[in-house]
This record gives C-alpha cells, sequence and structure tokens, in this order.
C-alpha cells in the first residue's frame, strides 16, 4: 500500500510540473499549504518524491513559514529537518532566511513545541534535553551573526528559549528528583535485606567452629557471590541517586550529566535485583536440596517472574533514558542519504 501510494504521488506530481504554466511561484502562490503541512507532520517521504523531481522546492521561501526546514524545526519535524544535511553547505544558505516577525531559525528553535512532539521522550527532564540538542544544533548551522540577533519584539534566541522552556526546566528536575527518590528507597531495601543475609547463611553455622555448614557447596557459593554483588550494587545505586538529587539542575547539566546518572543509576539497581533474586534461588536451592523436585522447579523460575515484569513495564522509559544518555544526538541529527538517491 505504501509502494503504491508513492507511485500515485510520483505520477500526480510529474502531471503538475508538466504543465506549461508551472513555475515556482505557480507552486508557492497554489501548492504551498500543501508542502507546509506535510512539513508540520513528518511526511518526509511525500517530500523526497516531490524534491528529486523538482529540486527548486527546496528555496521555496514565503514570509510566514520561511523554508521547509523552518516548518520543520518549529514543529521538530528531526526526518523532514535532516534533509539539510544533504544539500551540503547550501545548508547555510537555506539557515540564513526568516520567517515571520523576523524570527531566523534560532529563534525558532527557542519556541517550545506543541506537547505532542515533547511527549515522544518519557521524562520532562529528557524532554528538556531533547530541546537543548535542538537549539544546540541549529546554532552550528545558523550564522554566527544570527546567534545574538533579535526579531521585531527585540528578542534574542536565547532570551525566548529560558522564558518558554522555564515551566519545562521545573518539570524536569522535579521529575529526575521524583524518580532519584524512587529508586533510591528501592536500592536502600535492598541493601537493608542483603546485608545481614551474608552473616545469617542458609543452614546456620557451625557451633564450634562458626564454619557455615554448607560451605563447601557451590550454591552456597553462588549464594555468597550474588548477594556481595547485590550489596555492592545497591550500595553504588544509592550514591549515584544522591548525585542526582544534589545536582544544581542547571541547562549544561540536562545534556549529558543528569541523563548518564540516571541511567548508571538505573544499571546498578538492576544488578542488585537480579543479584538478590539469585541469591534466594542458592538459598533455596541449598534449603530444599533434599526435597522433591516440585518446588526446586518453581524456585527456578521465580527469578523470571519479577525480572519480566521490569522488563514489560519499563522497556520503554529504559529505551529513552540509555539513547538519551548515550546516543541523543547520533539518533536525532543525523543525514539517512535518502534525498538524491534512485528511487526503487
Amino acid at each position: 500500500m505504501q509502494a503504491s501510494a508513492h507511485q500515485l504521488v510520483d505520477r500526480l506530481w510529474k502531471e503538475l510540473i508538466g504543465d506549461d504554466n508551472f513555475s515556482s511561484t505557480h507552486m508557492l502562490r497554489h501548492h504551498k499549504q500543501l508542502l507546509v503541512e506535510a512539513a508540520k507532520v513528518g511526511n518526509v517521504e511525500f517530500l523526497i518524491i516531490l524534491i528529486r523531481s523538482y529540486p527548486d522546492l527546496i528555496w521555496l521561501v514565503d514570509e510566514e513559514h520561511g523554508t521547509l526546514f523552518h516548518v520543520a524545526l518549529k514543529y521538530r519535524q528531526e526526518r523532514v529537518f535532516n534533509l539539510i544535511y544533504e544539500i551540503g553547505v547550501l545548508k547555510g544558505n537555506i539557515a540564513s532566511y526568516y520567517s515571520k516577525e523576523g524570527n531566523n531559525m534560532l529563534h525558532l528553535a527557542g519556541e517550545l513545541p506543541s506537547s505532542d512532539r515533547l511527549n515522544i521522550v518519557s521524562g520532562a527532564a529528557l524532554q528538556m534535553q531533547r530541546e537543548l540538542l535542538w537549539f544546540q544544533e541549529i546554532e552550528k548551522i545558523v550564522p554566527k551573526s544570527y546567534v545574538n540577533e533579535t526579531n521585531e519584539r527585540g528578542k534574542t534566541s536565547r532570551d525566548i528559549f529560558v522564558k518558554t522552556h522555564e515551566e519545562l526546566q521545573k518539570n524536569g528536575e522535579k521529575w529526575m528528583k521524583d524518580t532519584a527518590n524512587s529508586c533510591m528507597l528501592v536500592s536502600a531495601l535492598i541493601a537493608t535485606v542483603v546485608f545481614p543475609a551474608a552473616f545469617t547463611v542458609p543452614g546456620g553455622n557451625n557451633q564450634e567452629t562458626g564454619i557455615p555448614m554448607f560451605l563447601e557447596n557451590n550454591w552456597f557459593t553462588v549464594f555468597f557471590v550474588s548477594d556481595t554483588v547485590a550489596m555492592l550494587f545497591s550500595s553504588s545505586s544509592i550514591l549515584v541517586f544522591l548525585s542526582i538529587l544534589t545536582s544544581r539542575y542547571t541547562e549544561k547539566d540536562f545534556l549529558k550529566s543528569l541523563p548518564r546518572r540516571l541511567a548508571l543509576g538505573l544499571t546498578t539497581l538492576l544488578i542488585s535485583i537480579v543479584g538478590m533474586l539469585i541469591a534466594f534461588t542458592a538459598a533455596c536451592f541449598l534449603v530444599f536440596k533434599s526435597k522433591t523436585s516440585v518446588p526446586i522447579r518453581i524456585i527456578a523460575a521465580a527469578p523470571a517472574i519479577p525480572l519480566g515484569l521490569f522488563f514489560i513495564l519499563h522497556h520503554g522509559l529504559w529505551f529513552d533514558i540509555f539513547r538519551s544518555a548515550f546516543c541523543s544526538n547520533r539518533f536525532l541529527f543525523r543525514s539517512q542519504n535518502r534525498l538524491f538517491k534512485k528511487a526503487s
């Protein structure tokens, strides 16, 4: 169906540009809204088909919207905006154009997008990071003189960004602190459980020597190692989340420091949970080693249930956090070499 739709658009577009009266002025007058709507909703396939047949569409400018890239920037459609990286050094010329009220690209990057575009990532802190990445990327593209340039309302791009993102920054700080507090509570509970477990080992100790009864058993080794791992990583997790709570929460912190600390804290927390579950399983194997195989099978499957639930309920958040922490800029802004590649 998608291939058929592409063929239909391609045929209709060729019919249109085949008209003797067709020109960029004609396109701007009669079909401007069509292109603007495609850029607004991120319909990059539609725009690619049109631009391949008529490359001058890249340079179409009107006073209200600017170019297609200005529209894509305003509505945070990175798939459309990434086409700008495929026109080489000419992207600097595109970035020099203005939209209404004398706004350059950096002014548009400073405005807060609609909630549906913000909510494509989880959490206000990660949304704030995404907005900062957009602003920084546009700073690299526009001429240096545009950074401190004012629009018709006398506002610089930085003024607009700080004012429009003030509430988002506060929400990001609150979201990060609430998340860190909740996770630190879980880490503290794990540390509270696994610390005494190291000294009250399964089977008890020999009354004369004080040596654990199951010291020579392989499952005892598994129990002790996993309990130690759970203790070390739960303690580390507490320290990481504590560093999040004591952060200054500046704009720079939202870019890398906070997402990476959160990713590290969640990783150490997950490892401590896994260690605790393995220690529980090993202890049960020691206790039930002489019993029937029925409880053994249940015990062996027990760690899979909480870990499975953890993955099912939180995999989306985990993906957003780790992508934001380590791969955000790479995923957000990159050339896909689609614009001038031959259509299949």
